[in-house]
């Protein structure tokens, strides 16, 4: 009898992707599904960008690549941390990898022993929690508020400090919650971690340019936490290249050492032709995708105004990221076509049954009383599935 670890057999299967194998599934099945569960922007890569690609095969560029990015892809890197975010780092502090999500279970490995804590504050990206498993460690989540606009107060990441953490991981602009943490919030928090110098940050800003309200700010920006903080980011949300896969890392120079030594036993380096692309596409003034980023922006506002018109569903103002994450236990304990809704899960799969919708359950990101929307679809989807929800749940 084959018997699977306990690793794999423990392991969350990714909501996100569970549920759009769902959906496409009652698409095989004849269904009208609209899917609004996948963070994928439904533009297309921009031409500019896969005329790059284009020449790099032109090129002959088919070899295998340097296991941490080419050395004009770093440049590349470096080049936009110094312009996006006024960080200085060097081609031995960036890695490049097979997407953001690489990126961070590259930390993971490198850094967690067993029994190592990560602060998780809650709602947190899907996989953060499960990665940080599969190295070992343990998800501390910090659960946050609707009220406190989804975000975690200096006096909560003060609490949920032991002897065991030895990091804090999150999102700005989060997913799913679009939340946005100001410079002055960061500092709050940095004000905390300055007493606790061997906990490492990890910034997850693949949103960054997907932002609402003009200001980014990354925790490495403050002289006293650019030592500890990893800031991770990449190309598949800000300019529509989900399926190219390249994510990248700047960090302390023993990280990205230790990142690179892992990669390099386990796929190696990132793909040639996506690599070429990518350099194109950071090198490119952002303004180049400012189309994508409003047109967000204006569903944004359509889909709240659509929400607010349905009783149950109470939601913040998304900052950033195409989501919006509407606190829906309002509708915990009632019947819809005889199923009891007794939380997020049971009111995301009934959206699923009942009105063709495909969304995430809350409690996939730590918040089971939400469920995440994603708005990267057209504006006739966006329209006709708030509408389907609102007549399921009438």
């Amino acid at each position: 009898m084959n018997k699977l670890s306990t690793r794999v057999t423990e392991m969350a299967t990714s909501a996100t992707l569970a549920m759009a194998a769902k959906a496409r599934e009652l698409r095989g099945e004849g269904k009208d599904i609209i899917g609004l569960s996948l963070g994928e922007p439904d533009f297309n890569t921009p031409d500019f960008i896969k005329e790059a690609a284009k020449d790099a095969i032109d090129q002959n560029y088919n070899s295998y690549t340097p296991v941490d990015g080419y050395a004009e892809l770093k440049d590349a890197i470096i080049t936009k941390f110094k312009r996006d975010n006024n960080l200085s780092y060097k081609p031995s502090q960036i890695v490049v990898s097979t997407g953001a999500k690489q990126s961070l279970a590259n930390i993971a490995l490198v850094m967690l022993d067993p029994g190592d804590e990560v602060i998780l504050p809650c709602p947190y990206w899907v996989s953060y929690s499960d990665i940080v498993k599969i190295a070992e460690g343990v998800p501390v989540e910090v659960p946050t508020s609707i009220e406190t606009d989804f975000k975690m107060t200096p006096e909560q990441l003060e609490a949920a400090i032991t002897p065991k953490t030895k990091m804090l991981w999150y999102s700005s602009p989060c997913n799913p919650s679009g939340s946005i943490y100001s410079k002055e919030e960061l500092r709050a928090l940095a004000d905390v971690l300055v007493k606790y110098p061997n906990i490492v940050v990890v910034s997850d800003e693949i949103y960054e340019h997907i932002n609402y309200v003009g200001a980014h700010a990354s925790m490495a920006q403050f002289p006293d936490m650019y030592d500890r903080t990893v800031t991770v980011n990449g190309v598949s949300k800000a300019f529509a290249m989900t399926g190219w896969r390249v994510g990248y890392i700047g960090g302390p120079e023993y990280i990205a050492r230790a990142c690179n030594k892992m990669q390099g036993q386990i796929t190696s380096g990132t793909n040639c032709i996506a690599q070429r692309a990518v350099i194109t596409a950071l090198e490119a003034p952002v303004s180049k995708i400012k189309y994508m980023i409003d047109e967000f922006k204006n569903r944004r506002k359509l889909i709240l105004d659509l929400l607010s018109e349905i009783p149950g569903f109470k939601c913040n103002e998304p900052e950033g990221a195409f989501y919006v994450f509407p606190d829906v236990s309002e509708f915990f304990g009632k019947t819809f076509g005889g199923k009891k809704i007794e939380n997020a899960t049971d009111f995301s799969l009934y959206i699923l049954e009942a009105a063709n919708v495909a969304t995430v359950t809350g409690a996939a990101f730590g918040e089971p009383d939400c469920i995440r929307i994603s708005y990267a679809a057209s504006t006739e989807s966006i329209k006709e599935a708030i509408q389907r929800i609102k007549e399921a749940v009438s």
